[in-house]
């Protein structure tokens, strides 16, 4: 680890197997965990917490302050978790006040000049393809997929396994298991061959697809939807996930299935 073409400061706490590329600058109130590789041009600033076996590529930067003008330079921290990758010129901002913290998990896939903005909660084994920027306070679940240039508006709610098609505009929440296209995004179907390289079975799939139907290709509103299903279909976990997902929704739900 010791590299004399990177500074890192002498208070910053970075476990000994990590690997240090030339060139990169390494903050205070830093820690890396293990077998984690930092490439050149990399800048970590404060607040960092890097799990173990992560990946981070050239021109990353890491933990710098919100891009948020209510910023008023409170501790804050990113906290990434073990084995995820973030690749060329990513930037992940540290949080604010709100939550106090940027959160990406386990096993993710963070492309090249994708935005993370402040306080956004991203799950584990999440896949952020290129150019995607998400504005502050995002949750996103575990296994969601957003696609390239695809923009999301702030407090967006993205449920687990859900996939964005490239060059969307996410501005309402997108429930879990879905595939969500076109303008306004709009429910296009399950997402069936992602839930089954997941180990969905097809019954399991089917019956996502029969609550969705319900849900988005009914003349059904959504409070009369979730009726509907809790009456029609068996108590599950997804089923119970959905409908948690659609009666919590701040920012609303995704338009259903639109033709044309």
């Amino acid at each position: 680890m010791n590299q004399p073409l990177a500074y890192i400061h002498p208070q910053a706490k970075i476990a000994s197997n990590v690997v240090v590329e030339p060139f990169c600058t390494i903050h205070k109130n830093v820690e890396i965990g293990e077998g984690t590789w930092i490439g050149s041009n990399v800048t970590i600033m404060e607040g960092a917490r890097i799990g173990k076996n992560c990946r981070v590529f050239p021109g990353a930067v890491i933990s710098a302050i919100p891009q948020d003008l209510k910023f008023d330079g409170e501790d804050s921290i990113v906290e990434i978790g073990d084995g995820t990758t973030i690749r060329e010129c990513v930037t992940i901002n540290r949080g604010t006040n709100a939550t106090g913290k940027t959160v990406v998990g386990k096993n993710c896939l963070l492309m090249a000049y994708s935005h993370i903005a402040h306080d956004c909660k991203i799950g584990d084994s999440v896949i952020i393809v290129n150019g995607v920027a998400l504005g502050g306070h995002v949750t996103i679940g575990d296994h969601a997929i957003i696609s390239g240039l695809s923009a999301v508006h702030q407090f967006v709610n993205i449920g687990d396994h859900a996939m964005i098609s490239g060059g969307s505009l996410v501005r309402k929440d997108v429930p879990p298991f879905v595939k969500a296209s076109k303008e306004p995004l709009s429910f296009v179907g399950i997402n069936s061959i992602g839930l089954r390289r997941r180990g969905f079975t097809s019954e399991k799939i089917a019956e996502i697809q029969q609550i969705y139907r319900i849900l988005f290709q009914s003349d059904y509103n959504n409070s009369k939807a979730i009726e509907v299903i809790e009456a029609e279909m068996s108590a599950s976990k997804e089923r119970d996930q959905i409908i948690f997902f659609v009666q919590q929704s701040k920012r609303g739900v995704m338009k259903g299935y639109i033709r044309g």
